[in-house]
């Protein structure tokens, strides 16, 4: 009796999925070349057929609430990427939105797996569903596992100090690490610059206690119009306009091992190509909610 109904509540839900997306979502995760197991898992614990559950909701926040416009996606070729991209707005719905506009957009779908901060899978229930919708935790080695597995992974080289920068120093870039360069160079992998324009403004920050973050274990506690005074209804970001704009692939072919001048000068390249990329988005721009 239970199986039936499940059965029957599946059928119901993939129909209603499928006429508010317009096509199949099975279709779709068919195409995602992800290789899994007999129990339909890959190494990390993601499982595809989760996104069939989460697609419905996925849209619905990516098409009507934050109305999410795409811009150069033809430039993604069909291969394993390293997406680098700017990062803001205290909670990481750009990297959602980006992997989204893959998965929805293009044809055929890309499944791009975040490199997430190691404190969020110390969070209640996180770690499970980060794992079952394909993101991992940022360390070199399940980066080089997952691109060698010519999989498509996305970085924010800025981290914690990018997307929880104060609103006086919003679209400015903050410093780069070099870590993933290092990894694109040890692999080949191609690297495309990836600027999003709308999350700074999803939720602005006005300070950042981190003393206070720390007591929570949290790398940050932002202070903005909505938090902590309105809390929980205060974490929500508020319903700007995403402008997502892809970049053309940047390779770079020299030896990780090699010269640390080759390695800052490959890290400084792609900053600038972004940062000059956000700039021209936001000239494009005409309102932050429209």
């Amino acid at each position: 009796m239970k199986n039936l109904l499940a059965k029957r509540i599946d059928s119901k839900l993939k129909k209603l999925t499928s006429e508010v997306l317009g096509f199949d979502i099975e279709e779709k995760i068919k195409q995602l070349p992800t290789p899994v197991n007999e129990f339909g898992y890959d190494p990390f614990g993601f499982k595809p057929e989760t996104l069939k559950y989460a697609a419905l909701p996925a849209y619905i926040i990516y098409r009507y609430y934050f109305r999410v416009q795409v811009f150069d996606i033809e430039n993604v070729p069909d291969r394993n990427i390293m997406f680098v991209a700017n990062h803001a707005g205290q909670l990481p719905f750009d990297g959602f939105l980006i992997a989204a506009s893959l998965l929805l957009e293009k044809d055929p779908p890309r499944l791009v797996r975040s490199m997430v901060e190691k404190w969020a899978p110390t969070l209640p229930f996180v770690s499970t569903f980060f794992a079952r919708t394909g993101q991992i935790v940022g360390t070199p080695e399940n980066a080089i596992k997952l691109l060698n597995m010519k999989e498509s992974l996305l970085v924010f080289p800025e981290g914690v100090k990018g997307i929880n920068k104060t609103f006086d120093k919003r679209y400015q870039l903050q410093e780069f690490g070099t870590g993933f360069m290092k990894i694109a160079m040890a692999t080949k992998t191609p690297i495309i610059p990836v600027a999003v324009i709308g999350s700074e403004e999803q939720q602005p920050s006005f300070a950042n206690l981190k003393k206070i973050g720390a007591i929570f274990g949290m790398p940050a506690f932002p202070i903005t119009p909505t938090f902590p005074w309105l809390f929980p209804v205060g974490i929500l970001p508020y319903p700007v306009r995403y402008r997502i704009h892809f970049g053309r692939p940047m390779t770079f072919t020299e030896s990780p091992e090699g010269d640390e001048d080759i390695l800052m000068r490959n890290v400084s390249e792609v900053r600038s190509t972004l940062q000059s990329m956000i700039y021209t988005g936001l000239k494009k721009r005409k309102s932050v909610f429209w």
